[in-house]
C-alpha cells in the first residue's frame, strides 16, 4: 500500500522540542516536494513548511524560526524539527507529497494520516 507515515508526535511542555518524521512506505519521496501542515482545534489546516527534492527549504512567516526541515532519501524520510514549542502549536501534524519536485502548489498528490502534538504543562 502507497502511503506516508507520520511519527514523533506526543505531549511535550512549554520550552521543549520534538522532531517528526514522514517516511513513505511503498512510495519513494526522493522525486517529491514534501511538505508539512498543521490543522488545531477549530482553525483551518496551515502550511508551516515544505522541501524541494534538491533539498531547497521554505518556512510559513508563523513558525519560520522555530522550524527545520530536512530529507534523507536514504531513509525515505523527511523530518520536522521544531524548537521552543507553545501552546498554540498544539495541533494534528500532517505530511503530504506535492506532485511534482518543487514546493510550487502543484498539487497534493499523497497526505499522511497526521500525527498529534500537544504542547502543555
Amino acid at each position: 500500500q502507497l502511503k506516508l507515515v507520520e511519527s514523533g508526535g506526543g505531549l511535550v511542555q512549554p520550552g521543549g522540542s520534538l522532531r517528526l518524521s514522514c517516511t513513505g512506505t511503498g512510495f519513494t519521496l526522493a522525486s517529491h516536494a514534501i511538505g508539512w501542515f498543521r490543522q488545531a482545534p477549530g482553525k483551518e489546516r496551515e502550511g508551516i513548511s515544505c522541501i524541494d527534492s534538491d533539498g531547497t527549504t521554505n518556512y510559513g512567516d508563523s513558525v519560520k524560526d522555530r522550524l527545520t526541515i530536512s530529507r534523507d532519501n536514504a531513509k525515505n524520510t523527511v523530518f520536522l524539527q521544531i524548537e521552543r514549542l507553545k501552546p498554540e502549536d498544539t495541533a494534528v501534524y500532517y505530511c503530504a507529497a506535492e506532485t511534482g519536485p518543487d514546493c510550487s502548489g502543484s498539487g497534493i498528490e499523497r497526505w499522511g494520516q497526521g500525527t498529534q502534538v500537544t504542547v502543555s504543562s
